[in-house]
Parts: C-alpha cells; structure tokens; sequence
C-alpha cells in the first residue's frame, strides 16, 4: 500500500506541489459536481441534431473522461474537460438545424478544426493567432457564445416564445414547466451566489425532481446497463465536410475553442499556482495539446469540441494542484455512465436554468473590454448582439472581423489591422461572396 501511495506521490509530484492524496481526491469530486450538468445538458442539445440520445449521454461521459485522463496523465494539471456550451448549440441549431448539413457531416467539420487546433499546438501558429487577433474580438466571441447559448436556454424553458408580430414575447407563465424553469434558474444563481458546491446541479435535479412530483415525467430507475454507443461511434463524415462551404464553420469552430481554452488554461494556471518565478505558465504546451488533442478523439463518441472547463477553478479552490484531481474526475464521469435512467428523464426545462446561467457567467467578460477605443469596440459589440440574433456563430464572428477591418480602413488605420485579423475578414468575406 505504501508503495502505491508512493508511486502517486512520484508520479504526480504531490509534495512538489504541496498537496495530498487526500486533497486532490476532495478537488476532483467537487471539480466533477460542478461541471457534471454537461451529462445532462449535452445529449438533449445532441438529441436535437437527430443523434440518439443514450449514445451521446454515452458519448459525452467517455469523451469527458477520455480527455481528463490525457490531461492528468500527460500534462499534470488540474483541469477537467468535457464537451463544451456553446459550440455544441452552435453544432445543431446552426450547422445541422439551420444549415441544413447532417450530424455526420458536423461532426466532420468538428474533426477537421480538432486537426487545426494541434497542429496549431505545436507550432508557433498558436502564438501567432493569439497575438494577432484583437482581445477585444476574443472577448467578444465568448460573450457571444454566451448569448447564444442563453437565448436557447429561454427558448427551451419557455420563458420566451415566437411571436409574428414582434418576433419575440415573454413565454406563457401559466404553464407549470415554463414557471419550474424560471425556478431553477433562479435556484441556480441563489446557490452560486452562496458559493455552494454543485448549484447548476442542484438546480436542475431539483426541476427534475419536482416535475416528477407533479407528474410530469415519469421516474425509470436510478441505475442500468450504459446504452449503445454504435448509434454515434466513429459516425463523422469527414469527406463530406471537406467543402468550401464548410471553411467557415470549421474556423467557427475552431478559434472559438482556441480562445476558450487559451482563457481558461491561463485562468486556472494562475490559480494553482501554475507560474513559476519568471511568469512563464509550467506545462502550458502540454495542456494545449491535451486539449486540442481532445477535440479530435471526441468526435469518434459523436461530442461536439470537447474543451478545458473554467468551473475546475473551483476543485482548484478545493486544494487540486495536480493531474491527480483530474484523473478523479474521469473516473466519476466513466461510473456515470451506469446513470442513464437519470439523463434519461430530465426534461430540457429543467436544463433550462443551467444554460441561461452559463450565459450570464460567459458574459463577465464584456467587462475587460475596452471601452475608450470606439473602432474597437463597435466590431466586438457586433459579434456580440449578432452571434445570438442572426442564430450563427460563425456569420456574428464574420460580421464582426470584417466591420473591423472596413472602420480601421476608413479611419486611416491600416497599419493596425494585424495579420491574423486580414486572414480571418479573407476567408469570411469569400464566404459571403462565394458560397
């Protein structure tokens, strides 16, 4: 026993890094209760592409723990990944629901940008996009993420409706789902505020559970058999996105990602005290490709990009310095997958909260925006109202590099406009033109 203890002493550099077994034990659960909603979430939000629903809760929990093993085992870090929010509303209701392309085909174009991304991770290509790209367009890409997985939230909970008349309205508050929905949402942010463990989780347990008091839904059991994974596994039609049409989402995709991963590694490096004495962030090449190489082997389970969390934070908070937190975290998503009667149940306006609060956590990062520099901030603030308005992630991105480029033009600050910034307005305008 003691050479066991030993060798995860050895292997993980705990009293390097001042920490326990013990200690990363306790980061890694509480890591996993907050960002184990994904199980919920990401196979509703799948299901609505057309894939099987049991698959993907299958999908979604390998991928997760497949990625949290790369990154404990490899890179030693503290972060926990899983499919991530955002892209994968991005995956349905644009690239499948309003585009029209097939799963399969998504997924393809998911593979592709995954392929991207590493190559990007080792080489100075990443240095170069991340340098090269305005923070004020970063930023402004989560934040409209944000709002879009919001908008869908609302959508899903009832709590907006369609209206042809001004195209939007308040949902009908005299349906009990609708009313439950905006319940847990605000269980949600009640328990956030209070800092307490888990709260999306709690919230929308406790939607599913009162719905099944009510009646209506029907509890089926707690434990069973993990479903069929054959639905979904190794489905992606990477032939079929290799079409022009498909650049842009790929690049969707793809810098979405690069800019997510790149903001919460940092984060989360800071917090574990991840920096050493120079300021350089140890392991940093190490994790993005852990990442990036998570991206591509979750697409064989049918996962939309599979991404660092920022709610690992809080298992760093716990005390997690090490991969060992991580891998603990793979382990709960592996025996998650003997709970799909549970994911089974729970109905999209329970989830409903969840997804609106996401949002609002996402749209934190309007405040690093700089607000004194108008040619700036008009193009970050038209990705922002426009990813969620024109439903696309990729046209909101596409219209905000090419506003950017055309103000700079016209303000005689041409020499501003960075490389990376003329590539991206390149490859969107050819999209609009062309395609």
């Amino acid at each position: 026993m003691k050479e066991n203890f030993f060798m995860i002493d050895n292997f993980f550099q705990l009293k390097k890094n001042k920490t326990s077994i013990t200690q990363e034990l306790l980061a890694g659960v509480t890591t996993f209760v907050t960002m184990a909603y994904i199980v919920f979430v990401n196979p509703q939000m799948m299901s609505a592409s057309g894939m099987d629903q049991g698959a993907s809760f299958v999908g979604t929990c390998l991928a997760a723990a497949l990625a949290c093993f790369v990154m404990a085992l490899y890179s030693n870090w503290p972060v926990s990944l899983a499919p991530g929010m955002g892209l994968n509303a991005f995956f349905t209701y644009t690239v499948v629901g309003d585009l029209g392309y097939s799963w399969e085909v998504a997924l393809g174009a998911v593979f592709l940008a995954g392929i991207l991304f590493f190559i990007m991770s080792i080489t100075p290509l990443r240095q170069w996009m991340l340098e090269s790209i305005p923070m004020n367009l970063r930023i402004a890409m989560g934040a409209g993420v944000g709002l879009f997985i919001g908008f869908i939230g609302l959508k899903n909970g009832g709590i907006i409706s369609s209206n042809a008349v001004t195209f939007l309205s308040l949902g009908d508050f005299t349906q009990t789902e609708t009313i439950l929905a905006a319940l847990g949402f605000l269980l949600i942010c009640a328990l956030s505020i209070r800092k307490v463990p888990g709260s999306i989780l709690i919230g929308v347990f406790a939607v599913t559970l009162a719905s099944s008091l009510l009646g209506l839904i029907k509890f089926n059991g707690l434990v069973s058999t993990p479903p069929s994974l054959a639905p979904t596994f190794l489905k992606l039609d990477i032939i079929g996105a290799l079409d022009l049409a498909m650049i842009s989402i790929v690049m969707s995709f793809l810098f979405v990602n690069l800019f997510d991963t790149a903001g919460t590694l940092l984060g989360v490096a800071s917090r574990a005290n991840l920096i050493d004495g120079d300021g350089k962030v140890l392991n940093l090449d190490k994790a993005l490709k852990a990442d990036s190489s998570s991206s591509i082997f979750g697409t064989f389970f049918g996962c939309s990009p599979v991404t660092s969390y920022v709610e690992s934070s809080a298992g760093v908070e716990a005390g997690g310095r090490t991969g060992l937190t991580t891998l603990v975290v793979g382990l709960l998503f592996l025996i998650t997958t003997f709970f799909s009667p549970i994911a089974a149940i729970v109905p999209a306006y329970a989830t409903a909260g969840a997804l609106v609060y996401v949002s609002i956590l996402m749209l934190s990062g309007l405040e690093r925006l700089n607000w004194s520099n108008t040619s700036e901030l008009i193009p970050a603030l038209i990705i922002v109202v426009m990813i969620p308005l024109s439903f696309s992630i990729a046209d909101g991105i596409a219209l905000g590099f090419i506003s950017y480029v055309v103000i700079k033009l016209a303000i005689g600050e041409f020499g501003k406009i960075s490389s990376g910034a003329w590539f991206l307005t390149a490859v969107f305008l050819s999209k609009f033109i062309f395609l």
